[in-house]
């Protein structure tokens, strides 16, 4: 039931962004490090080789990222987030946490931070035992 709640204001949180959760996804991946080929990032977040590119045509067309030949290797390209999808990434996070907070009124600050961390953990096991979805869906 809390699964299903959370995913319920979750996907409303991200719903006009291009490709909802899975746009959302490739945002965060994208914001934290060396841009990865489009290869390496459909692995990241689970999805299939096909999907990722249509979804990265999306938010190509909506300027949210970029792509360019991998200067490491040009048979590959790279994905960059920009700085318009940085902005929208930021909103987004702040309608996530929104809707986090509306989910978790009832517990005190220590509650929700201990829920967060205990879940988090079991994220890190599911990863780490490649029990996670095959493709992500949010």
């Amino acid at each position: 039931m809390v699964s299903a709640a959370f995913r319920r204001v979750a996907t409303e949180s991200v719903v006009e962004l291009p490709g909802g959760p899975r746009g959302y996804l490739v945002l965060v991946a994208l914001a934290g490090g060396e841009p990865p080929s489009q290869l390496a990032l459909a692995k990241e977040v689970s999805l299939d080789r096909t999907v990722m590119t249509y979804l990265l045509d999306d938010l190509e067309a909506h300027e949210l990222i970029t792509r360019r030949p991998d200067p490491r290797d040009r048979r590959a390209r790279q994905v960059l987030i920009t700085d318009t999808g940085r902005t929208r990434l930021k909103q987004v996070r702040h309608g996530l946490a929104a809707a986090e907070a509306r989910l978790l009124v009832d517990l005190g600050d220590q509650d929700a931070e201990q829920l967060r961390t205990l879940l988090s953990r079991v994220a890190q096991t599911a990863q780490r035992e490649s029990i996670a979805p095959e493709e992500a869906d949010c």
